[in-house]
Formats: C-alpha cells, structure tokens, sequence
C-alpha cells in the first residue's frame, strides 16, 4: 500500500491540479516553511451556491519538495467544489491524519488522494511540508471571511 501512496504523490507532484494563479480571488497568502524553504502562494476564490459559502477555485504556485507540491495538488483536488464547512472537515482530517504520528492512516473513501500522506505522518520533519498548502488555504480562508482581500 506504501508504494501505491508513493506513486499517487509522485503523480500529483508530476502533474499537478490547480496550480497556476488565477483570478478572481478573495484573498491571497504567501506561506513558507522555515525549516526546509519551501513556499506557496496561494489564491482562495469563494462563491455562494444555493447561499452556502463554496469554496470556488484554489490556485497556486510554489516551490519545494514532492511532498509540499504533491499536497497542493491532492488540497485542490479535496477542497474545490466542497462546502467552506465540508472543506474545513476536510483540513481537519486531512491534519489529524499527519499529526497522528503514523497511528491514524485516514480513510480513502472522505479523503480520495490525501491519504496517501499517511506514511508521511512518521516523519516529524516531513508533516510541515505535507501542511504547508493546507494551511495556507485556511489562512486564506480567514482572511475572505474577514474581508481582507489582495494582501
């Protein structure tokens, strides 16, 4: 199973989903992880879709390890077209998972792709890099609901 993981984040980071920064946005955050360099930026546009706020569109670009870059592509593919709330479960798992040290392994079926970081979750030093889009998109998620915009 780990070698099916490793291949489903080389495939993300060979070809990846969503990145490429596009317009229109609600906000935009740069994010970088001190202990290995890597960078996004990254662009949240949110719509109302029948009046609950839907996470439209997550674009990016960044530079980094496979596993950064590979998780900004499998966070694109997790998040848009989901619900602000369903995303936010999404985050939630998706860093449970990671933080759990290798205990949780995540469930494919309300994670797809994000599981395969499971095995990452052994490598303290790795988590971050797994995070870093993650959080980037929660960061900008606070600043579009908070009204902040193009900072």
């Amino acid at each position: 199973m780990e070698d099916l993981y490793q291949e489903i984040i080389l495939d993300h980071y060979r070809n990846p989903q969503g990145r490429g920064l596009r317009e229109p946005f609600e906000a935009e955050v740069h994010h970088v992880n001190p202990t290995c360099g890597d960078e996004i930026d990254l662009r949240l546009h949110l719509e109302s879709v029948a009046g609950v706020p839907t996470v439209a569109d997550v674009s990016y670009e960044g530079q980094g390890c496979s596993i950064s870059q590979a998780s900004a592509s499998v966070m694109y593919d997790s998040l848009v077209g989901l619900s602000v709330d369903d995303a936010l479960e999404s985050l939630g798992r998706f860093q449970h998972m990671l933080q759990s040290r290798g205990q949780e392994s995540g469930d494919e079926e309300t994670m797809g792709d994000a599981v395969a970081f499971a095995g990452v979750a052994k490598y303290p030093a790795r988590v971050k890099c797994a995070l870093l889009p993650w959080m980037a998109w929660k960061d900008a998620l606070s600043r579009a609901t908070e009204g902040e915009s193009h900072d």
